[in-house]
């Protein structure tokens, strides 16, 4: 940005945000929605719904021909939802407060 109005013209600049993927942190700033839905996670997403949809579909319209019961469509493999796991079992409640409790007496000096 020390640039700017130096080497660096305004329009200069200008050109650059407007041609700046949606993707990207400044869009995400300038318009959140916008950025939520150019995000390749969600186009992945609806991606694989309409695949699996598609593999519904299909299997029954095979059912519609035969007297047997169709395959259960194989769905399309997302990622999965680890999370971040602290731990491997819940703290007491009062081993939390004990945990606590000791702070707030160091950091008030009791």
């Amino acid at each position: 940005m020390r640039d700017v109005g130096q080497s660096l013209s305004w329009a200069a600049l200008h050109s650059f945000i407007e041609n700046i993927g949606a993707e990207s942190c400044v869009a995400r700033d300038i318009d959140p929605e916008l950025h939520a839905w150019a995000t390749t996670m969600k186009t992945n997403k609806i991606l694989a719904d309409i695949y699996d949809l598609l593999s519904i579909i299909n299997s029954n319209l095979v059912a519609v021909g035969s007297r047997k019961h169709p395959k259960k469509p194989k769905f399309y493999p997302r990622p999965k939802k680890d999370g971040n796991k602290y731990g491997k079992k819940p703290v007491p409640v009062k081993e939390l407060r004990s945990m606590f409790s000791g702070k707030r007496k160091r950091r008030h000096g009791k």
